[in-house]
């Protein structure tokens, strides 16, 4: 089976040029578009969809640094996806309550409408995300090692809650918005 590095011809590595992995996209996407297969060959404008589809899940994947270094540790036999409810074993004691905390806030300054309270607390996991990132981009340089999966695999799960806090934090702005 072709992982997305592969599928895009790209060396298996937490550092990308985003801009040379989007050009490379294109570029195969192109080629694999299935307007550009021989009409009437229903078979290979199949394969050229499927084909079309895997380069933007790879895309996908390999655009975002968070996503790309969970997929690198899938890469290395830890899939955070799956894993012990998404690597919540992995997390350093107390960090739950803490993110439970945090949502409980986030809540609070939801129902009372105090978006700068709700900006507030985004900014804080804004900033708790980038040291949290470069910590882990820093683990995963060292690939294969096992320390550095071992390093990785409880900052990486901590960026999933991380995000989806902010992904919460966007829901309530454009709620405030709309």
């Amino acid at each position: 089976m072709t992982d997305h590095f592969q599928r895009l011809g790209l060396k298996a590595h937490v550092d990308l040029d985003v801009a040379a992995l989007e050009a490379r996209h294109r570029e195969l996407a192109l080629v694999h578009h299935p307007d550009r297969q021989t009409p009437g060959d229903a078979k290979a404008r199949l394969r050229a969809a499927e084909e079309t589809a895997s380069l933007n899940e790879a895309l996908k994947t390999l655009k975002d640094p968070v996503r790309r270094g969970v997929y690198l540790l899938k890469l290395h036999g830890v899939d955070l996806e799956k894993d012990e409810a998404g690597g919540s074993g992995k997390l350093p004691q107390g960090f739950l309550a803490e993110i439970l905390d945090l949502r409980e806030a986030l809540e609070d300054a939801r129902a009372a409408k105090d978006l700068e309270k709700v900006q507030t607390l985004a900014r804080q996991i804004h900033e708790r995300q980038a040291g949290t990132l470069e910590s882990a981009r820093a683990a995963l340089r060292r690939l294969p090692a096992a320390d550095a999966i071992a390093a990785a695999t409880p900052l990486l799960a901590q960026l999933k809650y991380f995000t989806r806090f902010l992904e919460e934090v966007d829901a309530i702005e454009e709620e405030a918005l709309g």
